[in-house]
């Protein structure tokens, strides 16, 4: 599978996880809050206020870097730990999503925005 298709993918996975949290993404015109997403063939439908239509490669989540975690995120974060990993997996993703942390690399890969401080 090409790195192309490999990022597609990891983009797709990454926003539908994120649904339930009101996430912002820019379609490069205009931001909206990810309210609804159909997934099909690569193209993202957005259901906003209206019914939109976009390119995978034209939507971008604002997500936050792990390194802006205030202290007390740091805390709530390392409570999902003990001496052997992670101890609650689901509640530690959960956790994460919502507080629209970039996890898995995206930013760095071009496929979401820093977030401004103070957005989420």
């Amino acid at each position: 599978m090409k790195q192309k298709d490999k990022n597609k993918e990891l983009l797709l996975k990454d926003l539908s996880a994120r649904l339930p949290y009101h996430t912002i993404v820019s379609t490069g015109e205009e931001d909206l809050e990810l309210v609804k997403v159909d997934i099909l063939n690569g193209v993202v439908y957005l259901f906003s206020e209206s019914f939109l239509e976009f390119d995978i490669s034209e939507v971008k989540p604002y997500l936050r870097p792990m390194s802006s975690m205030t202290e007390e995120e740091i805390l709530d974060y390392q409570a999902f730990f003990n001496y052997d990993g992670v101890e609650y997996p689901e509640e530690y993703m959960d956790w994460l999503l919502s507080h629209h942390f970039d996890f898995r690399g995206l930013i760095s890969l071009g496929l979401a925005l820093e977030a401004p401080k103070g957005m989420y």
